[in-house]
């Protein structure tokens, strides 16, 4: 996930709202550089072409679904599961918002054309980088042993299918988004918890406790 300064966050978020507002024709060189009160060589110099810049647009966005940094705590079962829910509720919050559904129906309106790359870049920027750092999750919830699975892959499509659901294709059809993402995120991770959570050599299921 490529790293941003505070400035270039503001230009991203700048050319987002364009693109909510505006549409793909509103999304220019000079329309960014104006509304970002920056020039057009900064542009150039920070993300290259138009593709440099929506893949910055798009990694920007899928960084605001946070996971656990490796290194900087040791997992326990109570912050793995707040760690799950924190991942949950900002994938719920990202995914239901006008910019996300924005460049979605954006990519789907453009798949028709030759040469479109929007929904590559989706995929690329967005959903493999989302996926990798909740992987990595799984993976070191594996090593301390809280969670049990085979394969980290199906354990975290799992976890993201009872954290999203059929959702995002119904709020991209038109319908609202849920009341309480904390809600849904809680109950999804306490089914995949069900599902994964260790197991100590008694048999009996370790405690991920909610807090609640």
């Amino acid at each position: 996930m490529p790293e941003f300064t505070p400035r270039q966050n503001e230009v991203l978020e700048q050319a987002l709202r364009l693109l909510v507002e505006g549409g793909d024709k509103a999304l220019t060189t000079s329309g960014l550089a104006r509304a970002a009160n920056c020039s057009k060589e900064s542009l150039y110099k920070w993300f290259g072409d138009r593709d440099g810049l929506l893949a910055a647009m798009i990694a920007h966005q899928a960084s605001k679904v946070r996971t656990f940094e490796r290194g900087k705590e040791r997992l326990t079962a109570e912050n793995l599961r707040e760690h799950l829910e924190t991942f949950a509720r900002d994938l719920l919050e990202v995914l239901s918002g006008d910019i996300s559904l924005a460049l979605n129906r954006l990519a789907i309106g453009q798949s028709s054309r030759d040469g479109s790359k929007l929904g590559k870049l989706l995929v690329e920027h967005g959903r493999r980088q989302i996926d990798r750092r909740a992987i990595a999750l799984m993976n070191a919830g594996k090593r301390e042993g809280l969670l049990r699975f085979d394969d980290a892959d199906d354990a975290y499509h799992t976890l993201y299918g009872l954290v999203v659901s059929d959702l995002h294709v119904r709020m991209l059809l038109g319908e609202p988004g849920l009341k309480d993402n904390a809600r849904q995120a809680e109950r999804a991770v306490s089914a995949f918890l069900s599902l994964h959570g260790a197991r100590q050599e008694s048999g009996e299921a370790l405690r991920f406790s909610s807090g609640r």
